[in-house]
């Protein structure tokens, strides 16, 4: 799988905003067939910072996904919001869904 992590530094007169802004390209992601997750969640370290994690099933599937219509909207829309361009993390992983943290393990 593409397994993705991204950091988008949003204005701070956005911030509070951002998942409502971000909800359409986010709903669409989401219903991607080959989306395995796409996931928000907001630094505690600074309230600007929005994390997201995403999962994709191969190649394949992340290049449906830039290649869609509602990426290339969500290019033309969200950039007005951000501070700066987001930075990204993006690796092929030998395994198609989350693995559990042994070394935390519930008993």
């Amino acid at each position: 799988m593409i397994f993705i992590t991204a950091k988008f530094l949003v204005k701070p007169e956005h911030a509070e905003d951002w998942p409502r802004l971000a909800a359409a390209f986010t709903e669409a992601t989401r219903a991607e067939p080959g989306c395995l997750w796409y996931d928000w969640s907001r630094s505690l370290d600074n309230p600007h910072e929005y994390v997201l994690v995403e999962g994709f099933r191969d190649g394949e599937a992340g290049a449906a996904h830039v290649n869609s219509a509602h990426f290339k909207q969500a290019q033309q829309e969200l950039p007005q919001y951000l501070v700066a361009t987001p930075k990204i993390i993006s690796q092929m992983i030998d395994q198609s869904d989350w693995s559990e943290l042994g070394e935390m393990a519930v008993k």
